[in-house]
């Protein structure tokens, strides 16, 4: 059994909340190139140098990329011969978090009770979701979430008959309805099947992949291309000021689910699209 100390968790998450407001991705500094090059409207192309700029002066003097940093949501992958020493492995988490949003200078966004609003004053509780593996690493990813894109987001439990085109109906009709709130060129994140909670998921952890990057399964590839195509059609643009860049993805990830069922989520990601994963 491997040990990974408590310290060491707390370090890393703290380090990669920072560089996860800091740095853009290198995949979303290339789409933007792509859409720059790609877009008609010269107000849209004027709002993709003005973000690509954005990412520069964030990335050279280590300051947030934007004004909301964020729920912080962690992802981790725990190989079931990984033991954490010294303390638990959440506390370790939510400890990282703690430290990364007061000494990184990021606006803290968690309030305690969801209806009596009380500002919990370091940005935590962290949202986790984890996956025991096997091997004896542990894969952290932090995905800082802010509340622009995720309000846009939503979910349908469908009736099988929907089909295909119930599926792209209504992840183009979401999209619509987000307009510019959640900060477009955004990215979107698709979860189909499964039951209520595992769809969400799922289209959370589609924000996760590279942009671009096609689903492994040749049938969500295919609609992923579809959707993307109806989406550029919208003319939302970037910020919702016009243009045919108003996603730089649609990512799918799909499950097995009941008979009686069909689940569709989706999540999406405002243009920023921050994420940064360490192995431990």
């Amino acid at each position: 059994m491997r040990e990974i100390s408590y310290e060491k968790i707390v370090a890393e998450v703290a380090r990669l909340c920072r560089e996860a407001n800091y740095f853009l991705g290198e995949d979303v500094t290339k789409a933007f190139e792509k859409a720059l090059a790609d877009e008609e409207s010269p107000t849209g192309k004027g709002i993709l140098e003005q973000l690509i700029k954005n990412a520069e002066i964030a990335r050279n003097e280590e300051v947030p990329m934007c004004q909301d940093t964020g729920v912080a949501v962690v992802f981790l992958e725990m190989g079931q011969d990984v033991t954490v020493s010294g303390g638990a492995l959440y506390d370790a988490i939510n400890d990282g978090v703690r430290e990364g949003y007061e000494k990184g200078y990021l606006r803290k966004s968690m309030v305690e009770h969801p209806l009596q609003r009380k500002n919990t004053g370091d940005n935590t509780p962290a949202i986790i979701h984890t996956k025991i593996v096997t091997g004896d690493k542990l894969k952290i990813t932090v995905a800082p979430k802010g509340g622009g894109s995720e309000n846009m987001s939503g979910i349908s439990m469908m009736a099988p008959a929907a089909g295909e085109e119930g599926v792209k109906k209504f992840v183009v009709e979401t999209v619509r309805k987000a307009g510019p709130n959640p900060c477009p060129p955004i990215v979107v994140g698709v979860g189909i099947g499964g039951n209520f909670e595992k769809c969400a998921l799922l289209a959370k952890e589609a924000l996760l992949r590279p942009i671009g990057q096609p689903s492994d399964d040749e049938y969500a590839a295919r609609l992923e291309r579809e959707i993307f195509e109806e989406i550029r059609k919208l003319g939302i643009g970037p910020q919702g000021m016009g243009g045919r860049n108003t996603a730089l993805a649609v990512h799918i990830n799909v499950h097995p689910c009941h008979i009686a069922s069909l689940p569709v989520a989706v999540n999406i990601n405002c243009h920023a699209s921050r994420h940064k994963s360490v192995i431990l």
